[in-house]
């Protein structure tokens, strides 16, 4: 394999792993949210705000991860 296989390899590792481990972490991150929610009704709102923030912090730590696979992938220095 050359330089430029191992190249597309680790961007396809690093979105793909990326991505699953943010569509894990909000999932769990909803239905943490949910339950805490159901227990306590009157929270709902600060539980909301915070579940948002939260959520898009998990979607920056991908995009900063597709960012850098993006840079690997077109700033090549091995072609």
């Amino acid at each position: 394999m050359t330089n430029v296989a191992f190249v597309a390899l680790a961007a396809g590792l690093i979105v793909g792993l990326g991505a699953m481990g943010a569509a894990i972490g909000i999932g769990i991150m909803g239905s943490k949210y949910l339950e805490a929610a159901a227990r306590q009704p009157e929270l709902m709102n600060a539980l909301q705000t915070k579940m948002f923030v939260l959520a898009g912090l998990i979607d920056a730590a991908f995009i900063i991860g597709v960012g850098i696979a993006m840079f690997f992938a077109f700033a090549n220095p091995f072609a």
